[in-house]
């Protein structure tokens, strides 16, 4: 993929501030999980796949949870389309969803469950479905 030319230097420092790793829903939502008795590993290379991370890993039960930022990853209800650049953002914008599809893939065909939110959900209501999916992916490991 060809580099853009950034359409200013005050964009340029903008992007190059946002976090990757850590954002504020992530934090919030571990904290809750965290309260609620669970452990978890952060940032975790997804297997198989070099340059990618897991925000939440449940190893032994093999969850992974994904908090997807609205802008970079496409969210239906708040995606925008900026207007400078705006091919080189969208072939950017439609590479990143794509990765996320064939990355949930890979992990549902290895035997993971996938959870993916986007940053504007209620950190209460993600980390509740989360601790949902964990106590029955547990409860139906130890029933085998």
């Amino acid at each position: 993929m060809s580099h853009a030319v950034p359409s200013s230097s005050a964009v340029s420092a903008r992007m190059s501030r946002q976090a990757s790793r850590d954002t504020a829903p992530e934090v919030a939502v571990r904290r809750l999980l965290h309260a609620s008795g669970l452990r978890y590993r952060v940032n975790v290379p997804v297997p198989g796949m070099p340059r990618r991370t897991i925000d939440i890993v449940f190893s032994k039960a093999k969850i992974a949870v994904f908090l997807d930022g609205c802008f970079w990853h496409g969210c239906p209800e708040h995606a925008t389309h900026p207007k400078a650049n705006a091919a080189w953002w969208r072939a950017k914008l439609d590479k990143n969803m794509a990765r996320d599809t064939e990355t949930t893939s890979h992990l549902t065909a290895e035997g993971w469950t996938v959870l993916r939110f986007w940053e504007h959900e209620s950190v209460d209501e993600v980390a509740h479905k989360i601790e949902t999916v964990v106590a029955t992916r547990r409860a139906t490991a130890t029933d085998s």
